[in-house]
């Protein structure tokens, strides 16, 4: 009991280190960012909490094994054996909350591994300050660490004394261990702890100030690349001559006009892994779809649409931030990226709307609450807003009879004289495929088919509201699935996209070749907003889209399909998977310069 008491006092000491932490990171920034009140405070430390938590975890592993240790000594002096630990963590605790919380004044982000880079040449930094600046906060840093040691040193006790029952009490250690992977890790859920669990406000700054400094600094060690030196292949005037022209300047050039109005209401229903495999209109198995087939013919059928990438979290960042994406990095695991990408949903706020993502399963998954947060989603309807019955249903989270459900109500109780931007995340075709259907024998394609069934019937319902005449619904899914196909099957990636609602001019079937990262560009085109921060976006109803094309990548390899063909190739390997109708150097030279150009890009960001 004295062994987990004293953790539980080591426990408390470093999470009050670390809201004191947040606390002056808000005040010492206060001048240079946004007002903030003390509700304001107390939101950061709640939503931060959790992080703090996990960080602890990782702390305390040491004075566990040490605890763990002295069940099975004689009597040693835990202090004495401790004493050069708490020196290393109280050194490293408040140069990092420091250098977090002094550092963010000038970079506006939360300190990362890119601070290793600076200090390899520190002359530039400490000559744009005073010798006093850094004077006085190495004074602080140090009555800091101080106080920080001093208060480790005075919670453990000098003596551990070895007990009897040792093995009843190992075990018991044993147990604690657990909890404290349990910590580490976030909690039981599906996702694990990730710097987009703190995130909870629009103001980036109150959710940098809920983020774990040390957290956020382990986390982006583990990912520090040198981005802009991957996949360097072509020199700079090649690249440069094979890049110019694909992704063309962004104009309001507009070609066709699909909208009756420029202001619709916006539902996005992001179909999980729905590609073209389960679309009979595209080539795909019948009688999967019956709803997604009927509702084709009433409205914009989009019909040479491919995703971008092969996961969920790759293809959120491309369709709402119109960006490209990448074979080897999740932008949504970037907090230090996320934060500098535009999305249509900031677009649309800056014309008056309001925006709402709802998703059955957990949110904090991947990085995604971050990124929907950095993103510009003002609500987030999640797992956690349903009934523990309705969550239980399927390991993966709520069904899509019941979130559908809840996207109609919500839409129903939107007022009508604002309008509104709102995503409605699938998620029942998805492992482990459980759903309360049973049309199809085949489990998959009998989700799939749940799937199209609970977004039939919320269209329908859909129509019954005053507001279907002035709101355009559009279905899509994140990717496509691997359901008798591989990567390497341009098939995987090739995906339905059908817009609907009485905001439309007329049925039409568009066959122009578009990505994901598309449509941003072209959705805000027709909604006469600016779309000039999207440059991974084309419009492709502009008359400058004048070489359509689709770029798509999974972890080993990229597809590159215009009027000419298909190529498919292998980028670890760097040979040609497969060409079709016949090879074509320019369409694989056009892919390299595309994926060298996006790492560049993504190592200046």
């Amino acid at each position: 009991m004295s062994r987990l008491l004293y953790l539980i006092r080591l426990m408390i000491v470093l999470l009050l280190v670390f809201a004191l932490g947040k606390v002056a990171f808000m005040t010492y920034n206060s001048q240079s960012m946004d007002a903030f009140t003390a509700s304001d405070v107390w939101q950061v430390l709640l939503h931060g909490f959790t992080m703090d938590l996990s960080t602890c975890g990782y702390l305390l592993i040491i004075p566990w094994l040490f605890c763990f240790i002295s069940l099975w000594t004689r009597t040693f002096s835990l202090r004495k054996v401790l004493l050069p630990y708490f020196f290393l963590i109280g050194i490293l605790l408040v140069s990092i909350i420091g250098g977090d919380a002094v550092l963010y004044e000038f970079w506006k982000f939360k300190l990362n591994a890119s601070v290793f880079s600076y200090m390899q040449n520190p002359e530039g930094a400490v000559s744009s300050v005073s010798v006093w600046f850094i004077a006085s906060r190495l004074i602080a840093i140090l009555l800091a660490t101080f106080f920080i040691i001093l208060a480790l040193v005075y919670v453990t006790p000098k003596r551990l004394n070895q007990v009897s029952h040792s093995i009843l009490r190992s075990l018991g250690m044993i147990l604690l261990g657990g909890l404290l992977f349990v910590c580490i890790r976030g909690g039981v859920q599906e996702s694990t702890m990730n710097v987009g669990v703190a995130y909870y406000s629009p103001s980036l700054f109150l959710n940098h100030s809920a983020v774990n400094p040390v957290f956020s600094l382990m986390s982006s060690i583990k990912r520090t690349k040198d981005y802009a030196a991957e996949f360097d292949w072509l020199q700079a005037e090649e690249l440069e001559n094979a890049f110019d022209g694909l992704y063309p300047s962004q104009t309001e050039d507009i070609a066709d006009t699909l909208l009756t109005t420029t202001r619709p209401n916006i539902l996005v229903v992001m179909m999980e892994s729905f590609g073209s495999k389960f679309v009979a209109e595209m080539g795909g198995i019948k009688d999967v779809a019956p709803n997604l087939s009927r509702l084709i013919p009433e409205g914009i059928f989009w019909k040479n649409f491919y995703a971008n990438s092969f996961r969920t979290d790759r293809g959120t960042v491309s369709l709402y931030s119109g960006w490209i994406s990448y074979p080897t990095v999740s932008l949504m695991r970037l907090p230090d990226k996320v934060g500098t990408l535009p999305s249509i949903a900031h677009s649309l706020q800056r014309v008056g709307y309001s925006t709402h993502y709802l998703y059955g399963g957990d949110i904090k998954i991947m990085g995604k609450k971050g990124y929907l947060v950095a993103a510009g989603y003002e609500k987030l309807t999640s797992d956690e807003d349903f009934s523990l019955s309705e969550v239980n249903e399927s390991k993966w989270g709520v069904n899509d009879s019941v979130t559908a459900r809840r996207t109609f109500e919500i839409i129903r109780g939107k007022p009508a004289d604002t309008p509104w931007h709102m995503v409605f995340q699938t998620l029942s075709s998805h492992e482990p495929f459980e759903v309360p259907y049973h049309r199809l024998a085949d489990k998959k394609l009998n989700a799939f088919a749940f799937t199209d069934a609970c977004v039939g019937a919320l269209v329908d319902s859909l129509r019954t509201l005053p507001s279907w005449d002035n709101t355009l619904v559009i279905l899509l899914p994140d990717h496509g699935y691997l359901y008798e196909l591989t990567y390497e099957s341009p098939e995987f990636f090739h995906c339905p996209m059908l817009w609907l609602g009485g905001a439309i001019k007329a049925p039409r079937r568009m066959s122009c070749l578009m990505n994901q990262s598309d449509l941003a560009a072209t959705l805000l085109s027709q909604l006469s907003i600016p779309h000039t921060e999207f440059p991974w976006s084309r419009n492709v109803l502009s008359r400058q889209y004048t070489y359509p094309f689709v770029y798509c990548n999974y972890p080993s390899g990229i597809l590159f399909r215009d009027s000419t063909g298909v190529t498919v190739y292998d980028i670890d390997a760097q040979q040609f998977i497969s060409e079709s109708p016949s090879p074509s150097p320019e369409r694989i030279l056009k892919a390299k310069a595309i994926l060298q150009t996006s790492y560049d890009c993504l190592g200046e960001q």
